[in-house]
């Protein structure tokens, strides 16, 4: 009796440890780091009434999603400020000073998720969060998309800020509304 207890308990051991082993690896399969390489950050706003564009590299952060456990997702993803490039090198060097970006005292724009939940639109999500740019943070929400690719996912969005609300510039030729366009490639 004492052999087949041994057994027994040897083997409860087992089954725990695999199934923790599971558990373990079913939650770091659902961690990706966002990459540059087929990623766009993208932002348009009018100057002098015409649309002006640039986007941004630099891609850093990590990501956790599952379809299935969306109360468990979060997103914490920054870009380098830096990297701002509207194709004209004169106006690009204007928006890394202190006027704009500020690059050299906020290198980064960082957005760290609070909420993401399902959207009554089918395979539309929602998600809520912070965005910080220049040391100030506002509430951002907006609705995106996650298509599963072999690698991780691709997440897609678009929404739009007050430029003012982050001490973004302080031209009146300037649009005070920003829209920026996603599209983040994250992978294991």
């Amino acid at each position: 009796m004492t052999i087949i207890y041994v057994a027994l308990k040897r083997s409860m051991k087992l089954i725990g440890l695999s199934v923790l082993c599971v558990v373990v690896t079913s939650l770091a399969a659902a961690q990706f780091k966002p990459v540059d390489q087929g990623s766009t950050v993208e932002f348009k706003i009018k100057n002098f009434g015409f649309n002006t564009s640039g986007s941004f590299t630099g891609l850093q952060g990590m990501i956790k999603f599952d379809i299935r456990q969306l109360n468990e997702a979060s997103f914490d993803v920054s870009i380098d400020a830096a990297t701002v490039n509207t194709g004209i090198e004169m106006r690009d060097n204007h928006l890394r000073g202190t006027d704009y970006f500020d690059c050299k005292n906020y290198p980064r724009i960082r957005f760290v998720s609070t909420k993401v939940s399902s959207s009554p639109k089918a395979g539309t999500f929602l998600i809520s969060g912070k965005l910080t740019i220049k040391n100030h943070t506002m509430d951002t929400s907006f609705p995106f998309t996650a298509t599963q690719t072999i690698e991780g996912y691709v997440f897609q969005g678009v929404f739009t800020i007050n430029r003012k609300d982050f001490a973004i510039g302080g031209s009146s030729v300037i649009s005070d509304k920003l829209d920026v366009d996603l599209s983040i490639l994250a992978k294991k």
